[in-house]
């Protein structure tokens, strides 16, 4: 990691090391309820002390998706979510933070938009990372690859590691990430569960063997005594079903952000002790 980056995630990290804290990464859908609300929804998070934001970018076929997140990325597109409409709600967002944010999405919307085109305008709207779900680094590669375009320093391209992952497989993959390592702590989609893992300590130790990156740990922390649990082992926690689960609730609601913000505080106090 690059110790002058202007990366707001390679700053954000500094910080909390410097402070002895895990990074709180609350998750989001851009679009839901309407792209219109979306910048509030970011800066209730951050009132909250989410330390970085991931942006969910609405997909008709979300195939890592557990079914809270199917629905949001649904009422998203409803509501005239387009990747262009994304590019307009980060400006928003950066008309009033300064908060990381990471784009959380599948490759087709990237090639879609190309690659090029999409790695350039996302750095100037405000992102900082990109999390593509479904591009294995054999795919990624290569002049054309969205690998490459991530590789210039703009935007820091975030790896997945899942725990199914073979041992000889993993530096492979986080050979190209940067800003942080996502360690998917359990088999399936994303969505609530009852308990963590309890291999997380060690698979994170296997992935500090080939990395110094921050690992942040997400999939199914939905509590902040969940939270609490991964952030003594990892970097950070990611929180995004629980989230997600709310605004789906309180999505008409005038209250929503209020509400959104005092849920969120908990989580955030939980990981940052």
């Amino acid at each position: 990691m690059n110790s002058n980056s202007k990366n707001r995630i390679d700053r954000k990290f500094r910080e909390l090391k410097a402070r002895g804290q895990k990074a709180f990464v609350a998750y989001i859908t851009a679009g839901d309820p309407s792209p219109e609300r979306t910048p509030d929804l970011v800066w209730a998070l951050e009132r909250a002390g989410a330390d970085i934001v991931e942006l969910g970018v609405p997909f008709s076929d979300p195939l890592a998706d557990g079914v809270v997140n199917q629905l949001s990325a649904q009422r998203a597109l409803e509501a005239g979510t387009t990747p262009p409409r994304i590019m307009d709600i980060l400006k928003a967002v950066r008309a009033q933070s300064q908060i990381p944010i990471v784009l959380y999405m599948y490759f087709n919307l990237i090639y879609a938009y190309g690659i090029e085109r999409f790695c350039m305008h996302a750095h100037q709207a405000g992102a900082d990372g990109v999390l593509v779900l479904d591009l294995p680094p054999e795919e990624s590669q290569g002049t054309t690859g969205v690998g490459t375009r991530l590789g210039d320093g703009s935007l820091r391209r975030i790896s997945l590691v899942a725990p199914t992952t073979p041992a000889d497989r993993i530096p492979k993959i986080i050979e190209k990430a940067s800003g942080f390592v996502y360690y998917i702590s359990r088999e399936g989609v994303t969505g609530m569960q009852e308990h963590v893992a309890g291999s997380i300590g060690g698979r994170i130790d296997l992935l500090r063997k080939h990395t110094s990156l921050p690992i942040c740990v997400g999939f199914g922390i939905s509590t902040p005594e969940q939270a609490h649990a991964v952030a003594r082992q990892a970097d950070g926690a990611v929180v995004g079903s629980a989230i997600v689960n709310r605004i789906a609730e309180w999505g008409r609601d005038k209250d929503l952000t209020k509400k959104l913000e005092a849920f969120a505080r908990p989580i955030a106090q939980a990981i940052h002790s």
